[in-house]
């Protein structure tokens, strides 16, 4: 339910980010005490979730930059065109 909550909130890509960093210390920390293969494995498949949403949120970011720049170089080509 944690995550559930965690993905509804739409919070800014930095609190999700640590948010999530938050998440896999916990994980590493189930990581070191998992006893038994089927708990090293559900850790395996936690790590790989975590670790995807923060590659997700980090491309997202990137995304966002370049579709600013984009949208800034649009601004110029139309101000010589206009202008």
């Amino acid at each position: 339910m944690v995550l559930i909550n965690f993905m509804s909130k739409h919070a800014p890509a930095g609190e999700m980010k640590k948010n999530l960093n938050d998440l896999l210390s916990k994980i590493n920390a189930m990581e070191i005490v998992a006893s038994n293969e089927f708990e090293k494995g559900a850790v395996k498949i936690l790590k790989a979730l975590v670790e995807g949403e923060t590659h997700s949120i980090n491309e997202l970011e990137h995304l966002k930059k370049a579709i600013d720049l984009l949208t800034l170089e649009l601004f110029k080509v139309q101000n010589k065109i206009s202008g």
